[in-house]
């Protein structure tokens, strides 16, 4: 059966953002309901849909509330795997988001002092850029397979399965689990062999400027081959992230990623000095066997029953698989996007390459805690919403979420913009990290900045279409911005060098962006144009009016003294700007944009 939203009249209004990709034909990617029930409203913040039959907010009696009970009263000897077990569904969405953006703060807040411990003592060195390359292969490895099945295929599936039957659906969570355990392992095992190969193409300008090519090159492979033990760990870890929110659980995979940073920056501080960069490679292993088994307890709180299947003719597996297909396109070429600018990094000089990395990390802090959080916790309700065909709630719910976080992520840009220079220098410069080093970082890092709001906001977009088991639209998009990407690469090189690779980059992922906008809006007949927009009008008068205060307060402190260029004057400048540029903007709000106001700031001061 087939779900078509053309079939059903929803008396919403268009959005007049752009947004990418075409909706697919209706024999492709949609699902169908035989009509849909009356909807219900709902809005960011509301209580979630009424939990459905094998939800596990109140379990129903039988095999799986034993192994519940069971699994909780077997872990009573431990206070962590208790609340870890216990903290799985807030209230509201809004809490939900609350959850986990608070794991994703946490996550990223450690990932800047993860930035930290690496600076110190290696800078921008040749010999830490050949472990960013290194770096790459394993990850493409855990995203082009956990990372394609757990928001775009699973979560979706998983909903409509467990309306039908709870042990169906734990069927399917194993079998899925099971296939991304055996795929990992074999194609690991793959590029592990076939490393040699691989890595020096992923950067083939690597020890040129040094002269150190040879050495260069077989450390990356060396530092690949032990670091491709660590997607195997995190394809399965992936994976019981995805059952533990199909199930409305997110305190353990909110953690999880902060015992992955933790780690690492224990290998910077005790390894580097015995083992060089090779203690940030064990770090980078140790800490993904963290993550996997931090989630376990959780799994035995919400009932999951693991069995050894694979059940490759069960319909459910068979959706999962197919709708991995476009997602694995769509990850592979936002794995391109980065591959294409180290590659063109590695020809402006080694030390680029490290710069281009420590200004994408810190750019990703508020797409993280901003996008990534909202939208994790959004895409449970959103799948829900869809699998019991309630289209005007899902996009509600849709709306509001993308409201909330480009009212968070627009000033998130402005500010990273214009303190970029100030925050290097408090968060990385010391040691070996220098003030050349810090020139390579702003450089990226101001570009990169300017996109933050498009790539938060393509997180819930992305996953509006994955809600309705639509994952080729978003490929699409993915694509053509890739596309754009290396042309652009390829043209502004030249001119502005790491600036015109990071400005290629934001220039593509905004396009992906407002295409996508405006063929979800087409997709679900409509996203509420006129609120949207006015939201979004509001939201940038707001972040016009701080920006102005930040730079007039930067321009007053520079003439009073206060020199970026060390740490004293620049933390004087990223706290006195970044601070009276955040209480101007919450003031700006409450006069332009109330309503955000009131449904955000006002609901965390009340």
């Amino acid at each position: 059966r087939r779900f078509d939203v053309a079939r059903y009249p929803t008396g919403a209004s268009v959005v007049d953002d752009a947004r990418m990709s075409e909706r697919p034909p209706p024999d492709t990617d949609d699902r169908e309901g035989e009509g849909l029930r009356p909807p219900r409203p709902a809005i960011f913040g509301d209580t979630p849909p009424a939990p459905v039959e094998g939800t596990p907010v109140e379990p129903p009696t039988g095999p799986a509330e034993d192994a519940r009970r069971s699994s909780e009263q077997s872990s009573e000897s431990s206070g962590f795997s208790r609340f870890l077990q216990r903290t799985a569904q807030p209230s509201t969405i809004f809490g939900a988001a609350g959850i986990v953006a608070f794991g994703f703060l946490g996550s990223r807040l450690l990932g800047l002092l993860r930035s930290v411990a690496i600076a110190e003592p290696f800078g921008t060195d040749p010999e830490l850029s050949a472990y960013w390359v290194a770096f790459r292969l394993p990850d493409l490895v855990f995203q082009l397979l956990a990372g394609a099945t757990l928001s775009a295929a699973f979560i979706p599936t998983f909903a409509r399965v467990v309306l039908r039957s709870e042990e169906e659906a734990w069927r399917l969570a194993s079998s899925v689990l099971n296939l991304i355990a055996i795929a990992t392992v074999v194609l690991a095992g793959l590029a592990f062999l076939f490393a040699p190969l691989i890595v020096p193409l992923l950067a083939p300008g690597l020890g040129e400027e040094s002269g150190r090519e040879a050495e260069l090159r077989s450390l990356a492979v060396n530092l690949t081959r032990l670091m491709l033990l660590s997607p195997i760990f995190f394809g399965v870890s992936g994976m019981l992230t995805g059952i533990l929110n199909a199930r409305q659980h997110f305190a353990a995979p909110a953690f999880a990623p902060m015992v992955y940073n933790l780690s690492i920056i224990l290998g910077a501080v005790l390894l580097s000095g015995p083992f060089g960069v090779h203690g940030l490679a064990w770090g980078v292993v140790i800490g993904s066997v963290g993550h996997m088994l931090l989630q376990i307890p959780a799994l035995r709180g919400v009932g999951m029953r693991w069995t050894p299947s694979f059940e490759l003719r069960s319909a459910a597996v068979r959706d999962v698989l197919r709708l991995m297909g476009p997602r694995i396109l769509g990850l592979a070429a936002a794995q391109v996007n980065f591959l294409v600018i180290m590659i063109f990094a590695s020809f402006v000089s080694d030390a680029a390459i490290s710069a281009t990395n420590y200004a994408f990390l810190m750019a990703m802090l508020p797409v993280g805690v901003i996008g990534m959080a909202i939208s994790t916790a959004v895409f449970p309700t959103l799948a829900q919403r869809a699998a019991a065909e309630e289209l005007d709630a899902l996009r509600d719910t849709l709306v509001r979420a993308l409201r909330t976080i480009l009212f968070l992520a627009i000033p998130a840009s402005a500010g990273l913009a214009l303190l970029a220079k100030p925050a290097v220098v408090v968060l990385l410069q010391r040691g070996a990290f220098g003030g050349a080093s810090t020139e390579l970082v702003v450089q990226a890092l101001i570009p990169f900045s300017i996109g933050v709001f498009a790539l938060a906001g393509t997180e819930i977009v992305s996953r509006g279409f994955y809600a309705v088991s639509n994952t080729r639209t978003p490929v699409q998009a993915a694509v053509l911005a890739m596309v754009v990407n290396v042309a652009l690469c390829a043209i502004l090189i030249a001119p502005f060098g790491l600036a015109g690779l990071a400005a290629a980059a934001t220039i593509a992922g905004v396009l992906e962006f407002a295409l996508l906008v405006r063929l979800l809006h087409e997709r679900l007949k409509g996203l509420n144009r006129r609120p949207l927009a006015n939201s979004v009008l509001r939201t940038v008068a707001a972040t016009a009016v701080m920006a102005q205060v930040v730079v007039l307060m930067r321009l007053l402190l520079a003439a009073a003294g206060a020199d970026v260029e060390t740490f004293g004057g620049a933390l004087l400048v990223t706290a006195a700007a970044g601070g009276t540029g955040l209480l101007t903007y919450i003031g700006a709000s409450y006069a332009f944009n109330r309503e955000e106001y009131d449904v955000l700031i006002g609901r965390l001061g009340g």
